[in-house]
C-alpha cells in the first residue's frame, strides 16, 4: 500500500476536495472567521492589540488541539489494541503543544501554534486512515490558520 502523497497538480487533490461532506466543508471554512477576525482586529483596531492576540493565541490552541482529537479518534477506529501506544502518544502533542503556546503567549506563543499547524498538517497528510477529503480539506484550513497566526506572529 502506497503512503498518500501531496500532489495539488494531477487533479486527485480538487477531486478529494470536491468530494467533502458539505457540512465539514461549511463547518471547516466558518472555523476559519476567529484566526480572519482576530488577525483582522491586530491590523484594524491597533487599541485591541492585546485582546486580538489573545484571542488569536487561545483560539489556535484549540484547534490544535482540536486536531490532535481527530487524529485520537482516527486511531482508536483504526487501530488494533496493541498497536495504539504511539499513534495516541502522537495525537496528544498537539494539545501539549497548543498549553506551550498559551503559557509563552504573544507572539511566540503564535509562531509555535502555526509551526505545530503545519507539521501536523504534514503529519495528517500522510495519514493512511484519514479519508482523501478530511486531508484535502486541511491544505487550505491549515493555510488560512497558519497565515493569521504567523501575521499575528509578526505583528
Amino acid at each position: 500500500m502506497s503512503m498518500p502523497h501531496a500532489d495539488l497538480s494531477n487533479g486527485a487533490f480538487w477531486r478529494d476536495l470536491a468530494s467533502a461532506p458539505p457540512a465539514a466543508l461549511a463547518l471547516g471554512f466558518l472555523g476559519l472567521a476567529p484566526f480572519f477576525a482576530a488577525a483582522a482586529m491586530l491590523v484594524l483596531a491597533p487599541a485591541q492589540r492585546d485582546a486580538a492576540m489573545l484571542a488569536l493565541l487561545a483560539y489556535g490552541a484549540v484547534i490544535l488541539s482540536f486536531l490532535g482529537g481527530v487524529r485520537w479518534g482516527l486511531a482508536i477506529a483504526g487501530a488494533a489494541g496493541d498497536r495504539l501506544f504511539w499513534p495516541l502518544l502522537v495525537s496528544i502533542a498537539p494539545s501539549l503543544i497548543g498549553w506551550a503556546a498559551v503559557l509563552i503567549g504573544a507572539r511566540a506563543g503564535l509562531a509555535l501554534l502555526a509551526a505545530g499547524l503545519a507539521v501536523l498538517l504534514l503529519a495528517d497528510w500522510r495519514l493512511a486512515s484519514a479519508p482523501a477529503w478530511y486531508r484535502a480539506l486541511r491544505v487550505p484550513l491549515s493555510a488560512g490558520a497558519i497565515a493569521s497566526l504567523a501575521l499575528g506572529a509578526l505583528i
